[in-house]
């Protein structure tokens, strides 16, 4: 006896309903859903505008006391005289009348100038100097007294050693700058020195590696943070100095025209000069600080 199989062809229970056609919408509702406004997005302010905030309301602070001073002394120059001359003397700062009545720009380049050889000439010392400092001990223990007496000394006291020696000026200012800047240059150079882990030298010792390899291979890759930290140091000694020192020298300089100004009662000037020191020392300062960052590393 056969069977006989039904095949239906009725479709699943279970599969799913055919979907209906999509509902097309009206032309006058698709056009008012158009002109609906988006929306509202949140958009996060710039990352740099917090950071602004403050020192625009600290510079706002510190003009808004300069002005309250000078409107109580009437000898004080307001922010807005003050603002007024300054327009007029970088109006031409180039400008030459003889030789001490120059521009503000002369005056900057050429305090900028000394302050170049100065520092200059204490870089070449100062570092090699920290170098041995650090490197050998009987030099560091032969150069502590030294250091620890002379380095307190003010840098205005070493003036006259220097228009006695050189028997002019300028020579006697860069000469202060010199010997003002060059401490902060041993002193970190050497502690960078002394932070080389021994492990490192005692392998050199064990490669035969000259004093020179040495130096190229190891210490200087090491030594190079700490020594740029002390030419940043040093660089901010220098530009202080450079005003005290021209102000007794004279001569052309920022230091000398501050001088210059205040016999001739001109306290506008002298306030210009104050920012003109400090923008400068600020744009140095700066300058090297990106340096230094470039060779920042554990």
């Amino acid at each position: 006896m056969s069977a006989v199989v039904n095949i239906s062809r009725e479709p699943f229970e279970d599969a799913a309903p055919p979907s209906p056609p999509p509902a097309v919408m009206p032309k006058a509702a698709s056009a008012a859903k158009a002109a609906e406004p988006p929306p509202y997005v949140r958009t996060r302010a710039p990352e740099w505008l917090p950071r602004l905030i403050g020192p625009v309301i600290g510079a706002a602070l510190f003009i808004g006391l300069w002005a309250l001073l000078s409107s109580s002394s009437p000898n004080l120059p307001g922010p807005v005289k003050t603002w007024a001359s300054a327009v007029q003397v970088f109006g031409d700062p180039f400008y030459r009348k003889g030789p001490n009545d120059q521009g503000i720009g002369w005056n900057v380049l050429n305090s900028l100038g000394r302050v170049g050889v100065g520092f200059g000439l204490a870089a070449l010392a100062g570092i090699p100097l920290g170098f041995l400092v650090g490197r050998f001990r009987f030099l560091s223990d032969m150069s502590a007294p030294i250091i620890s007496l002379l380095r307190p000394v003010s840098p205005l006291a070493w003036l006259p050693i220097g228009l006695l020696v050189f028997k002019a000026a300028n020579p006697a200012a860069i000469w202060v700058i010199f010997i003002s800047s060059i401490w902060p240059m041993i002193i970190n150079t050497a502690a960078g020195v002394r932070q080389v882990p021994q492990d490192y030298l005692n392998v050199a010792r064990v490669l035969n590696l000259s004093e020179w390899k040495v130096f190229t291979r190891i210490l200087f890759p090491a030594v190079l943070p700490y020594m740029m930290t002390g030419v940043r140091l040093a660089m901010g000694v220098a530009w202080l100095v450079i005003v005290a020192a021209e102000m007794l020298t004279g001569g052309v300089g920022i230091g000398f025209w501050v001088w210059d100004e205040w016999n001739n009662l001109n306290v506008e000037h002298i306030i210009i000069a104050i920012f003109t020191v400090g923008i400068i020392g600020l744009a140095l300062e700066q300058l090297l600080l990106l340096v230094a960052r470039r060779f920042e590393y554990e």
